[in-house]
Parts: C-alpha cells; structure tokens; sequence
C-alpha cells in the first residue's frame, strides 16, 4: 500500500503513475454502479488517507441519482436525499457549481463547509476535507470527497492526488451509470412489456382489472396493490379491485379527489413514492382504520386515458424493504397500458350492453322486423315477423327480403342507393304471407351497424285493418256525396222558384232569411262537388272541361262567393291582380272552388281588423295566384301535411278550442291544381300569416280560337 510517506518524500511522479495503473486495473473490471463507487471510495483512502471518503453521482442535468459513504472498510447506507442537502449546501454543492477542486485544512474556519446541527458540533468536530469534480469532456458525473479527523492533514499534494484520482475515475463512474441506466431501462421496460401482453389478453373489465393488480404486485414485488377509478362527476375516487389480506375491505371504499396519497395523486396527475407513509401529511389513515391494514410505504400512479386521468394505482409496503427509484417508472408504465386497457374494457361493456339491449327490443318489438344485408338477403328475424309472414325463422333466412314483397325502388333509389348511403326511407306495400294472404304494410328502412357489418333493418306494421277502414270511408263518403246531390239540386231549385214568386216590395226580413239559405245551400253544393271530384281525381279520373279563362274572372266570383263571410268576421277582402295577364287553361268551376277554399281558410283563422289579399302574377309559362293573409300561420312540421285528406293542424297561439271541419278542403286544392298541371304550396311562419299560392299553365295560342 502507498503512504503519504511517499508524497513527502519527493516520489510523486512515480507515485502517481503506479496510482493510475493500479486504479485502472482495478476499475477497468467493474461495470456495476455500486461496486465501482465503492472501489473508488477504498482506493483513494488507502492512497491518499482519511477517515471518511464520499461520492455523489449527478445525471446529466446536475441531479443527484446515486452516491456512497465509506467510513474505514464500512460502507454506511445513506440515501441519496440524505445528502442532497450536502450537495445544496455544502462544499460538494460549492464543486459542483464551479467545477473545480477544493481542499479545506479547517472545516470551522471555511463557510463552504456544511455546519453541522446544533447540538452535535462536538460530536462532528472540526477536521480537514479535499474534494474534487469527476469530469469527462467537460460534463460533471460526480463530486468525490475524502474527510480526515486532524486539521491540517491534507495538503495540495493531496488535492492534486485526489483530482488525478477523480480524473482516472471519472470515466468508470460515467460508463457504471450509463450501464445501471440502461439496465434500469431494461428492466422496466421488459416489466412494462410482461404487463402489457398480461393486461391486453381480456376484455372483461374485472378480468384487466385483476391482471393489472397481478402484474403491479409482480414487478414491484409488494405485499398490496389497489386500484381505484374517478367517478363520474370527478369529485370521488372509488376502489374497484385491491389485492393482500384486507383487500376486500378496502373494495367500495370511496375518498375524495385530493385526499390521501391516491387522491393527491388522482388531482395532481403526477406519481410519488413515499417511503414513510405513516409521516406524510398526505396520508389518510382512515384507509387503513377501516382495513385493519398498516401501509408503511407508498408507490401511487395516475391512470390516463387518452391524456385524462380516470384512476390510481397505489402499490404498498414492498417485500425487499423500500422502494428505490426505479420502481416509479414501472408502475407508471402500468398505469399507462391500465388506462388503455380499463377504457377498451368499459368500452366493451358498454358495447355489449348496448348489443343485449338492442337484442331484447328487437326480439320484444311488437313490430315485425327483418335484419337483412345490403343486397336484401334475411340474416336475423324477430318473433313478430315470423307470426305475420307464416314461416319459420330458418325458412326466412333462406329468402330475400324482396320475393316477400314489391319493394319501391323510386324511394329506395337504384339498387336501394338511398338507404346504402344512410337515408332512412318508407314506403307502402303488399306483403305476401306464407299462406297467400296478401297484407298492406307500411315498410320502414334504414341502414344499421351489427358488429361493424353494414347491414339494413326492415321494420313492417300491418295497415291492413287501416287500409280497409279508409275504404270503408271512401266509399260511405261516395255514396254520400252521391246521395246529396239529388235532393240539393231539389233544394237549390225550390229556393229559385221562392224567390222567383215573392213580390217586388217583398219583406227585407224574408229576402234576408231568403239570401242565407241560397248561400248555404250554395256552399254545401260547392262541398258536396268538390268531394265528388276529390274522390274522382284520386281514382284517376280527368278534371273536368278546361278551357282559356281569365284570371280575373275566377278572382271576383270567388270574392263574390265570401263576401259576406268576411263581412260577418269583419275582414277586409283587398284584390292584387295586375291587368293584362294571359288567360289560363283551366276548369273555371274547378279553380274557382280552389280559390274559395283558400279565402274561406284565411277568413276563419283571421280575426276583425285583419286583411286578406288575393292576387296574381306571371310566372314564366303559368300564371301564379295567390291568397295572403295575416293570421296565426302554420308550423314548419305541419305545411306538407296540411294538404293530405283529413289532415288538421291545432296551433295553440291564438287558437280558441279545437279546428273545425272534416281536412278534405286543401286536398281537393292540391288534386285539382296537379290536375290541371300546376302545382301548389304553403309559405307560413307562426304569427305572421300564410301564403298560399298556385300555378296554372297559361292558355296556348291554339287554345285561345
């Protein structure tokens, strides 16, 4: 062994040569961190003497990640936050900040030296202290301390021994941390990896959920581990699945964001290892009261989920004693691949759900419904639709949904393109039963997703019993407007001939009475011929004799028609027909009821003051007419279906009980304006009135001889 003899003597170069070659063969072996530190350690004490020899080991950022303490041949197990203080504030740190050796003959005379606490400045003692940087290329791996018990023991022969001492060991310490980081990578990942081929095997939430508990307690090696998730809300952590002998106890438990380790953690979104959990502010001993547990120490990870985080992770008192630093990264990899693996699962419940909810209202649906795909070939049917089409669930998913009925391929689209491309479509058909019995439905479709397969959903309610009601009333109606024809012709011509027999200086009263009754009887003549052309058209019969009349014509026999309607509600009746227009081909009667049809509406939904305006204008080959008023007006949603036979809209602004009369006016508007090769329309917003307006073709020039 070399002395200090040896520097005195004048024997430094040599000396030193042997030093380097003699540490060099003793470093040039070791690749593990602690070893090297430790061999460090021994030889400088040996060579340069000392009481005490230190080593911190800094990472690239200057941070402490590891150290060592040797006094003699012991080495003192002291943890690298020990002395962080040391490196904050003591000569270390001083080393560190400039790079540069230091050598101190009296520790109590120089203030780079750390003081000790008070009460144990006897104890510490004043000494001598050398330190140097461990450099290699300019970036500082480390600062080496020697300590002696005798002031004034080390000399700059000595600081320079130490320095080449760190010089020569700067590069083992530089290549041993290298190689513990990346076998500390190596074994997180390879922990990682094991979890995330254990966790991803199952979709079953409470499987995963086990898994992770598994894999947490197998790489961390740790007596507990629980998990907990944020509720919905995120004001509450809930424990869902905990491992070791009181693990039941803590499942259901419920903690606050931000209370305890775990909520800490949950509302932080960051881990923490806390290796003395009995001692943190932090912890929630209420935890283990009702566990009956002692948690000594604590490892806690956030869960995340797409960068949020849904949970915690908490693995408790590990079995070697303490957690070291390497055992965060592992568990917060776990808790990454579990915030993955716990929202596939909850997905997949979900979906599951979803599929078992979708599957008792398809087989519970009081309608029939067939599942086919996109070419009309039945996959799945449902109770109902077998009952109404005769055959046996196998039987039908052997047909295609079209040889059971006539499918209408102007609302399907070519090839049923418009329901392919998402449209929801509906349509009217004949069902052809097992049996032969044909059965009016009303087929409704659209395009679904079954386990990502596109297919389409046909759903068919029976309208027969509603078919053959609107028979039986089409044809009662017929027959009555039959029937009303006769004795109103007999009506009409005995009002005539009355009128005809009183005196010129007749009663006004009786020519009062006389005028209401032509009138009435009038109106129900234009019902009753309007009903019957109604039912005409929608049979397919032709309107009745077009020929070129003018506009205006039709225009003033209306008026002429409700004057006194409108008078009665006090109405004001205003005309806006331009001179000049072109005659229009139509059936003068037939248009004439059309515009009376629109005044009379606009008459009983308008109150006194209001006004009701009857124009036209030319619009290109026809003649557009309209009549305006300033009334309730109709919503959106019902202006298509106002005119459909028996259709009513209630509008409740404004509106004083329910609306009168049996729905057929505006239908018989609609077929006699397409008759004749027009077309008709609404334009209404509620409170301020509505327009309705039709076109007629203008008379040709043939047409006008």
């Amino acid at each position: 062994m070399m002395s200090t003899n040896v520097i005195r003597e004048g024997g430094r170069t040599k000396a030193s040569l042997d030093l380097l070659y003699h540490i060099s063969h003793e470093l040039a072996s070791a690749l593990e961190l602690r070893t090297v530190l430790e061999r460090v350690i021994k030889l400088s004490l040996e060579n340069v003497s000392g009481g005490r020899g230190s080593i911190i080991v800094l990472d690239d950022k200057g941070n402490p990640v590891d150290s060592i303490i040797v006094v003699g041949n012991k080495v003192i197990q002291e943890t690298t936050e020990q002395l962080k203080f040391t490196l904050d504030q003591g000569l270390a740190g001083w080393v560190r900040k400039n790079h540069q050796a230091a050598l101190i003959p009296d520790t109590s005379l120089d203030k780079r030296w750390q003081r000790p606490a008070r009460g144990e400045e006897a104890k510490a003692g004043p000494k001598s202290v050398v330190s140097a940087p461990l450099i290699v290329r300019d970036q500082l791996v480390g600062v080496m301390t020697l300590t002696h018990p005798e002031i004034g023991f080390f000399t700059e022969e000595h600081l320079s021994l130490v320095q080449t001492i760190s010089d020569q060991a700067a590069f083992a310490v530089l290549n041993a941390r290298l190689y513990a980081e990346t076998k500390r990578r190596a074994t997180i990942m390879t922990a990682i990896a094991d979890s995330a081929r254990a966790i991803g095997a199952s979709l079953q939430l409470d499987e995963v959920l086990q898994t992770i508990l598994e894999q947490t307690t197998k790489a961390l090696e740790v007596e507990a581990v629980s998990l907990a998730l944020v509720e919905p809300g995120g004001k509450d952590l809930v424990f869902r699945a905990a491992t070791g002998k009181q693990g039941k106890k803590v499942i259901g438990l419920r903690i606050r964001m931000g209370q305890g380790i775990a909520g800490w953690v949950a509302k932080a979104g960051e881990g923490l290892i806390v290796r003395d959990a009995q001692s943190d502010p932090r912890f929630f001993a209420k935890v283990d009261e009702a566990t009956g547990y002692k948690t000594r120490a604590v490892a806690c990870a956030p869960i995340r989920a797409r960068k949020k985080v849904i949970g915690v992770l908490e693995a408790l008192n590990p079995t070697t004693g303490t957690f070291d630093n390497n055992d965060l990264p592992v568990l917060e990899g776990i808790g990454n691949l579990a915030g993955t693996a716990i929202e596939h699962a909850q997905l997949f419940e979900q979906m599951e759900a979803a599929r078992t909810r979708y599957l008792d209202l398809f087989e519970d649906s009081i309608d029939p419904i067939l599942i086919t795909d996109l070419d009309g070939n039945i996959i799945e049917t449902n109770k109902q639709a077998d009952f109404l089409i005769g055959f046996d669930k196998k039987t039908l998913q052997q047909m295609n949904v079209h040889t059971l009925h006539q499918a209408d391929y102007k609302v399907l689209g070519q090839d049923m393109a418009k329901v392919k491309e998402g449209a929801s479509v509906s349509y009217e058909s004949v069902l052809q039963g097992k049996d032969a019995d044909q059965i009016f439905i009303d087929v409704y479709v659209h395009r679904i997703t079954v386990d990502g397969v596109e297919q389409l959903q046909w759903i068919l309610r029976d309208i027969t019993e509603r078919k053959n009601l609107d028979t039986l009333r089409e044809d009662l109606a017929s027959m009555i407007y039959h029937d009303l024809r006769s004795p109103l012709a007999n009506v009409v011509s005995g009002l005539d001939v009355l009128e005809m027999m009183l005196p010129k200086d007749k009663d006004p009263t009786i020519r009062s009475v006389l005028d209401i009754a032509m009138r009435s009887t009038e109106r129900v003549q234009r019902l009753a011929n309007s009903l019957l052309d109604t039912s005409r058209m929608e049979a397919g019969q032709r309107i009745g004799s077009p020929e070129p009349t003018q506009v205006i014509d039709l225009v003033q026999m209306a008026l002429e028609a409700v004057t006194p309607a409108a008078q009665g509600k006090e109405v004001k009746m205003e005309a806006a027909v331009p001179k000049g227009l072109p005659r229009v081909m139509a059936d003068a009667e037939m248009i004439r009821r059309v515009f009376i049809n629109l005044i009379e509406n606009a008459i009983k939904y308008s109150t006194e003051g209001m006004v009701v305006t009857v124009g036209a204008r030319r619009a290109g080959d026809y003649v557009e007419m309209w009549v305006q008023d300033q009334a309730r007006g109709i919503p959106k949603a019902d202006q298509e279906r106002i005119f459909e036979k028996f259709a009513r809209v209630q509008v409740s602004a404004g509106a004083t009980g329910k609306t009168k009369g049996l729905g057929l006016g505006l239908a018989y508007c609609k077929l006699a304006v397409e008759g004749h090769g027009g077309k008709i329309w609404v334009e209404s917003e509620v409170g301020r009135g509505s327009r309705f307006a039709f076109t007629i073709p203008i008379a040709r020039t043939g047409q006008l001889q």
